[in-house]
């Protein structure tokens, strides 16, 4: 138990960690600051109109759109962000608010509709005659010649419920190169034939109702192959409905001729790829490869994940705002932080002596991981610090302390019922270790209920608190109680004086007389 325990240890285990945390956070070419939020750092507004290929837009659809915008950027990485809804119907606006500076990439991957299908192609390129169903026994052998079509014909997404002259010729017609064409983004109906391109243009294809759709997909993980050659991918994971009918249309299309063994995978009205099939799949998995690189296999993988938008976005405007707070409030909040720090320093060095010591190296330690945990998570997932969040860290400040009265009052009471310091410290552990894991038990579960039944600034007080509840387990653990067990040892605490905080005459320790009876 005590005696096998080794202090030394645990202070190197913990050190490596924070030594490690402080590489991660402190790497060239990241940011060495944590990320600031709407209120205190301002950040970028984009205001998207939703488009029904129906024209009516129902209030179930833009709750439903808002639900996955706010998925979406939560997703991303992106705490704090707002997702609101201006005006009714058709007049609707989508407003969201991001913090800080946002890249095109981002605004790009908020209004895609990621409506996923695997469709099978019928044809494809520009020479590939279009079998069409006709009353004459040659028409399906004879190219189309490209006829003059209407162009508001040719705007996305071009189908038909059967495969006539009219698609044929539509087909036919149809420009790649064509800037609109290749923007996607259309709603298209799942149930009738596609005239699309491939999205880098290249081949344009004819493909046949969609046999899956984005429902049947459970999970989408951005990845490098397996075999270590190529580039980023998507890998998905089906349903269990949807592995059934992956199996079989792959199998299906096993036994058909090029180009009929393959299915295209349409995202948002355009080909990503279109594999063939030699085989059935019967595992439920597949992948979308392409030239990705990994922000885009990422960016792919994260709209897949929450399905697809019901809406069709526009975006009308994307600007910058200004902090709705700013650095006064800023600075008042960090004074606020730092004067409570001072004052739970005061009281413990006042209160405890030398003993407060252990306290204010245990805080000073806590407050160096929450920094860099801070800054590392803004790095990698671009978490963000609000007022409310540091508003968090400051209650958090009591939540530490109180691990350290605990466990110094009952390391007290062993010393006042008799016991030596190296005794009661062991001692005073195994008593307090339980309730402060009880106490952060409580802090950690408050916060995590906050969290995922609140949305906006309220999640970011949530967040930071139960985080730092978490740094406070740890330090408590692996920092206070083993530096403890080392004052312990040292000479002068155990002498008895006033300055040391665990003088057993101050105490009022009892004597303990052994008898010896015959």
């Amino acid at each position: 138990m005590a005696t096998h325990y080794r202090p030394t240890r645990a202070l190197l285990v913990f050190s490596l960690a924070l030594i490690g945390i402080g590489v991660w956070a402190l790497k060239g070419g990241e940011s060495t600051a944590p990320r600031l939020g709407l209120d205190l750092r301002g950040g970028t507004q984009v205001i998207l109109s939703p488009k029904s290929a129906t024209g009516e837009i129902t209030s179930d659809q833009i709750a439903q759109s808002v639900s996955i915008l706010r998925q979406r950027v939560d997703g991303f990485g992106v705490a704090e962000a707002e997702v609101t809804t201006q005006g009714q119907g058709a007049t609707t606006k989508i407003i969201v608010t991001l913090p800080g500076t946002t890249d095109r990439a981002v605004v790009d991957d908020l209004k895609s509709t990621a409506k996923l299908a695997f469709r099978q192609v019928i044809t494809f390129d520009y020479g590939t005659p279009l079998p069409v169903a006709s009353a004459s026994p040659s028409a399906s052998n004879t190219p189309v010649p490209t006829p003059q079509i209407d162009p508001s014909l040719l705007t996305p997404p071009i189908q038909a419920a059967t495969l006539d002259e009219d698609l044929a010729a539509r087909f036919a017609a149809l420009d790649c190169a064509d800037s609109q064409v290749l923007a996607g983004g259309g709603l298209d109906d799942e149930t009738a034939y596609l005239v699309t391109c491939e999205e880098d243009g290249s081949y344009k294809y004819v493909l046949a109702p969609a046999a899956l759709s984005g429902t049947d997909i459970e999970s989408a993980i951005a990845g490098l192959p397996q075999q270590g050659a190529g580039g980023w991918q998507v890998d998905l994971t089906m349903t269990s409905d949807g592995a059934k009918k992956f199996a079989e249309i792959t199998t299906q299309l096993a036994t058909q001729q090029s180009p009929q063994n393959q299915f295209g995978i349409v995202l948002d009205g355009l080909v990503v790829s279109a594999p063939a099939v030699n085989e059935a799949i019967l595992g439920g998995s597949a992948t979308i490869s392409g030239s990705f690189t990994v922000e885009e296999a990422k960016a792919l993988a994260q709209v897949l994940k929450y399905g697809a938008l019901p809406l069709t976005l526009q975006v009308d405007e994307v600007s910058q705002i200004s902090p709705t707070l700013g650095n006064d409030q800023l600075r008042a909040g960090v004074l606020a932080g730092a004067f409570g720090l001072l004052l739970v320093v005061i009281y413990l060095m006042v209160y405890y002596r030398a003993l407060g010591i252990v306290a204010v190296a245990s805080l000073f330690i806590a407050a160096i991981a929450l920094y860099l945990t801070v800054v590392v998570l803004g790095n990698e997932i671009n978490f963000t610090m609000t007022l409310a969040g540091i508003a968090g860290a400051i209650v958090a400040i009591g939540i530490t302390a109180d691990s350290f009265v605990i466990y110094f009052e009952r390391i007290r009471d062993e010393l006042r019922e008799g016991k030596r310091l190296r005794t009661a410290v062991d001692a005073g552990w195994e008593r307090a270790r339980r309730t402060i894991l009880a106490a952060d038990f409580v802090s950690l579960l408050a916060a995590t209920v906050l969290y995922f039944l609140s949305v906006g600034s309220v999640r970011g007080f949530a967040f930071t608190l139960g985080l730092t509840t978490v740094i406070d387990i740890l330090v408590a653990f692996y920092f206070t109680r083993p530096l403890m067990v080392t004052f312990a040892k040292n000479k002068w605490m155990n002498e008895d004086s006033a300055l040391t905080g665990v003088s057993p005459k101050r105490l009022g320790a009892v004597e303990q007389n052994v008898e010896v009876t015959q």
